[in-house]
Parts: C-alpha cells; sequence; structure tokens
C-alpha cells in the first residue's frame, strides 16, 4: 500500500513538470512569433508597387533639378529664407529697388572683319614687263604717288619711239603748214597746196594723240609723257606707284622676275576704315536700319569696344540660311582690327522710354535658368526671371520681377547655399 502510494505520487510530480514545460514553452512560443506593428507595417510596404520617384534608386529628394525642388514638386516661393542675427552680420546682404530707366536694346550677331573695298588695292602691270627695282617692303606705309616699282618693258620703249616719231611728224606738218599758208597769203602759193598741208597736220596730230593715249594705256602720267616729250631719251623703263595711302600687306615682287597682267605684283589696304559684315536672321531685318549705332568686341581683344555704324544692307535674302548681310563700317585708329578676325556685334535699337532694371551682379545662373533673390520683410524668395538688354552693369528684366521689388545684389551666393541647406534638411539629407 505503502509502495503504491509513493508510486502515485511519482507519476503526479511528473504530470505536473510536464504541465509547466509545456506552457513555459507556448509562452516562450508566443513571445519570440510576436511581430511590432511597425514591421508589419514595412513588410505590407514591400508588397505594394512603387511610385514612381522610388523607381530606379530614387529617393523623394532625387527626383528634382536645380534650386527649389523638394519632394518631386516646385519649390513653394512662399516659403521664405531667414537668416538669424549671427548670419545677417556675417553675409552683409545689400539690396535696390528694380526700377524703370532709359536702357537700350539691342540685337546681337555675329561678324567677320573684312578689308575696306574702297581702301584696298593690287599694284600690277598689263604687259608683260621685267621687275629691275624694288623700293619698297612689306609692312611699309606709303603715301599715294609713292614710287613702288620699276620695270623694263619692251613695250614701253616702242610706245616711246612711236610718240617721238609722231612728235617729230607733227612738228614739221605744222612748219610747213605755216610755211603754205604764208605763201597763199601773199599770192605766190597754190590753194591746193595749203590745203594739202592743212589736211597733213591734222594727221600728224591725230598720230600724236595717238601715242600719247598709249603712253597713258602702259601707266604714264600726264606730267611723265610732258617729261618723256622734253627729254627725248628712248628707255624701256616705267616705275608704278602707289594708288592710294596705305600699308604694304603682300609683295610679291623679286627683281628680274618677269610679269605680266595676271601677276599681283603688290597689295596696298588702308586699315584705318574697315568693314564687319554680318548675317541677320529674317525675322529680324525690320529692327536694322542704316546709320544705326553698332559695338563689335574681338576675342583678341575682350575688354575693349570698338564702335561703327551700319553703312550697307543687303537686298538679296540668302534662301538656305534665311538671312541677310549687313554691313558696319568701323574706325581702326590704332591698328587692332585684322581683315580675317571674327567678331560679337551689338546692333542697338531706338532707347525705349521704360525698362524695368537691376544690377547685373544679382543674377545668379540655375543650370539654364536666371533667378534673383527678393526681399520681403525679413525674408527672402527665389524668383525666376528673363532677361533682356544689358547696359552700364545693369540688366533689362522682361519677366519674373515688378518696379519696387527689392533685390539682393550682394549675398546672393550666401542665400543660394543657405537654400540648399534647408533643402537637404527637409530631405532628411545629413
Amino acid at each position: 500500500m505503502t509502495k503504491k502510494y509513493i508510486s502515485l505520487l511519482v507519476i503526479l510530480f511528473f504530470l505536473s513538470l510536464g504541465i509547466n514545460c509545456s506552457k513555459k514553452s507556448q509562452e516562450a512560443g508566443d513571445t519570440n512569433t510576436q511581430i511590432s506593428p511597425a514591421i508589419t507595417k514595412n513588410a505590407q510596404d514591400l508588397q505594394r508597387p512603387l511610385r514612381k520617384d522610388q523607381r530606379k534608386g530614387q529617393g523623394p529628394v532625387a527626383g528634382g533639378r536645380g534650386y527649389g525642388r523638394e519632394e518631386g514638386k516646385g519649390f513653394n516661393r512662399t516659403n521664405g529664407i531667414s537668416l538669424t542675427k549671427e548670419e545677417k552680420e556675417a553675409v552683409q546682404i545689400k539690396t535696390i529697388k528694380a526700377a524703370l530707366k532709359p536702357i537700350k536694346s539691342h540685337l546681337s550677331a555675329l561678324g567677320k572683319v573684312i578689308a575696306h573695298q574702297h581702301r584696298k588695292a593690287i599694284v600690277s602691270y598689263p604687259f608683260s614687263a621685267r621687275i629691275s627695282q624694288i623700293h619698297i617692303r612689306v609692312g611699309d606705309w606709303v603715301k599715294k604717288g609713292q614710287k613702288l616699282v620699276t620695270l623694263q618693258s619692251e613695250e614701253v620703249g616702242s610706245a616711246k619711239s612711236e610718240f617721238y616719231k609722231a612728235q617729230t611728224d607733227y612738228d614739221l606738218a605744222n612748219i610747213n603748214c605755216d610755211r603754205a599758208k604764208l605763201l597763199f597769203d601773199r599770192g605766190a602759193g597754190a590753194e591746193k597746196d595749203y590745203l594739202a598741208c592743212s589736211a597733213n597736220l591734222k594727221v600728224a596730230e591725230s598720230s600724236l594723240n595717238a601715242a600719247e593715249k598709249k603712253l597713258h594705256v602702259l601707266g604714264f602720267s600726264e606730267e611723265q609723257v610732258k617729261s618723256i616729250a622734253e627729254s627725248h631719251q628712248i628707255n624701256p623703263i616705267i616705275s608704278l606707284f602707289a594708288p592710294l595711302e596705305g600699308k604694304i600687306i603682300n609683295n610679291n615682287a623679286i627683281i628680274g622676275e618677269m610679269v605680266d597682267q595676271e601677276t599681283e605684283i603688290l597689295v596696298i589696304m588702308d586699315p584705318r576704315i574697315l568693314w564687319i559684315d554680318a548675317d541677320i536672321y529674317e525675322k529680324d531685318i525690320a529692327k536694322i536700319k542704316k546709320g544705326q549705332h553698332v559695338e563689335i568686341i574681338v576675342p583678341a581683344y575682350p575688354g575693349e569696344i570698338f564702335t561703327g555704324k551700319i553703312s550697307y544692307i543687303s537686298d538679296v535674302l540668302n534662301e538656305e540660311t534665311r538671312t541677310i548681310t549687313v554691313r558696319t563700317e568701323v574706325e581702326n585708329k590704332e591698328m587692332k582690327l585684322k581683315p580675317g578676325m571674327f567678331a560679337d556685334i551689338k546692333f542697338f535699337l531706338n532707347h525705349q522710354n521704360k525698362a524695368l532694371v537691376i544690377p547685373q551682379e544679382a543674377l545668379l545662373d540655375d543650370k539654364g535658368d536666371t533667378i534673383v533673390f527678393i526681399k520681403r520683410g525679413e525674408q527672402y524668395f527665389l524668383q525666376v526671371i528673363q532677361t533682356g538688354a544689358r547696359e552700364n552693369g545693369f540688366v533689362e528684366i522682361l519677366h519674373g520681377l515688378s518696379e519696387g521689388d527689392e533685390i539682393v545684389y550682394a549675398g546672393s551666393f550666401q542665400l543660394k547655399s543657405k537654400l540648399y541647406e534647408e533643402i537637404l534638411k527637409k530631405g532628411h539629407v545629413h
């Protein structure tokens, strides 16, 4: 009986021990499998399709471009930038009000410097000749009428010989005519002899005029022909003289070389006045008038402005480019402009009575957009604008501002940095 009682107690002990272990295991199992609400929500979100701004690794901030982009939406310009007292002292922002001022409107174009057509000359000789003397060098400045080269030409020798013969025949015919007239007046000579002498005189005069004109064709001036008539020296020498004042820009003369009508012996150019040709689009033709003021800048002298006026507007439109050629005449007193240079040209149009302007230093670039900061109260707001003409440090505002807007022109870069900082903070980017 005692043994049965002891056995029963042992069985009851093990049964209670198993029940307790089962309860602890159940409780432990419940604790290990319990999922927090946040994790459950994340798991559910992972099963949902991604938004467009979350695809390809883009977060809410990564989808924007430039300033004022936040969470895939345009920057809310009603939210201004505020500065602390310490930031104001460090930045030292300066502002100015947008105001209406007279400013020139202009049309920009790309042009090319060329020689003035009426201030350039090619020195050549229309007959076969040999160069005997050279009196100038490349780069020399010559006056009009200055001796350039001396040539030897068989044509010149023959022309001088014919001129001397024609002059002698004319002198002889003139003497005979005077004698025949004297005899006829005294009744000692026949009228037919006097008429024959008069006819011979006219023929001799015509031959002399023809010989003299040939000398002019060969290049002899009126004074040189008179000198030839007085000297009676038959030589094949002729000198070529500068047809205008200017600089020798090309010299192909070599002593002893033969030249003819196709040879460019020398080229002279007066660079004190040049032309600049530019192509203007068809839509802008009505804005261009002869005599308008023009400013020119060349890459060789980026900080220097050359001025001129429109002297010619072409009457023919280029059908391929839909442009028309506009020519500017510009003074080149210091000889800095060279034919062949490219030039940036501004054709200034009529003055505007009212143009909204701000200082150029107020402008900032935002990846292709032009922006400024406007001060309203104690805050600063970003504003995208469109600009027009520029003059004397001011720029015309076509769109984005109103008269009286207080614009930041000093400290804008610091405001831009502050704007970036706030955008990054709102995007939780540290």
